[in-house]
């Protein structure tokens, strides 16, 4: 049974993958202040939930992309959650590099992908969506078709959602940030005030706090 958007937001702040920060917020690597700030990769050292979320993702693509052949991971956040749904699956893993490496063969795609290959892409977080597209971009360009994209969370930036529409990449998440500010109020992790702040930031991201 996949798990729900309301479970897995409150897991991801049990486990603080997932930190609230209104008043005194954090800064990314672009320069953007957010109130946010999201880990997924925590989720690894928590067997229970690692398993509910690899099992939920492995759902998704067995009922959406039955006919994927490979399962891709988005590097780096994405592998090793990518490598337990392709397990789980049964199907051979690849994963995309943000850009090719610096030595060897200066391959941008690690495993064995062969041209007309129908791909699964698993991912962990989605912000702008620009990093996430760039590994599509990078699977097509070596021939694969790709089914769709399955991520455990997203911001819900609008810029992602038009970024997603125009690339006509299929996208489904197994929590995003209304449920995560929904349940962060039903568990008394913020309060009224600072949900306000919660939202607004959503709003626009890129001037926020500026």
């Amino acid at each position: 049974m996949e798990i729900t958007k309301k479970e897995l937001a409150k897991s991801l702040m049990d486990i603080q993958a997932v930190l609230l920060r209104p008043r005194e917020p954090f800064t990314w690597a672009s320069g953007w202040h957010s109130p946010i700030y999201c880990d997924n990769r925590k989720i690894l050292s928590f067997p229970d939930l690692r398993n509910r979320v690899c099992s939920s993702m492995a759902e998704i693509i067995n009922k959406k992309y039955p006919d994927a052949d490979v399962i891709a991971g988005v590097a780096t956040g994405a592998i090793a959650h990518g490598v337990l749904v392709a397990d789980r699956l049964g199907k051979p893993f690849v994963y995309v590099r943000p850009k090719p490496k610096d030595h060897g063969t200066g391959s941008v795609i690690e495993g064995l992908l062969e041209k007309g290959a129908r791909v699964a892409v698993v991912e962990d977080l989605i912000s702008t969506g620009k990093s996430s597209l760039a590994a599509v971009d990078s699977l097509r360009a070596a021939g694969a078709q790709v089914l769709g994209m399955t991520a455990i969370f997203t911001y819900g930036f609008k810029i992602a959602e038009e970024s997603f529409l125009s690339s006509g990449v299929d996208l489904t998440v197994l929590s995003d940030y209304e449920a995560l500010l929904e349940t962060a109020v039903a568990i008394g992790y913020v309060n009224e005030s600072d949900l306000e702040i919660l939202k607004q930031w959503r709003h626009s991201p890129s001037t926020w706090g500026i």
